[in-house]
């Protein structure tokens, strides 16, 4: 799982408590300070904003818990 970030995203935060909670370990990409992450995340999403989570080849956009948790098989 990798969380394409910003530091100032409260989102973002949302998105790596709700991992933690769930002991889902993950990789966090601050799109901010690496200009290749950010290219990436926009081509495979077509989203500039963050959060974008990348779980097991599929893309979620925003803070979407719903999403995050069918992608990750939580009940």
């Amino acid at each position: 799982v990798t969380v394409f970030t910003t530091p100032t995203c409260v989102w973002c935060g949302k998105a790596k408590e709700f991992l933690k909670e769930n002991s889902v370990p993950f990789k966090e990409v601050d799109v901010a300070a690496d200009q290749k992450a950010a290219e990436y995340m926009i081509e495979k999403s077509g989203q500039m904003g963050v959060p974008v989570i990348e779980i097991d080849g599929q893309f979620i956009v925003g803070y979407d818990k719903k999403a995050m948790k069918k992608a990750l098989k939580l009940n």
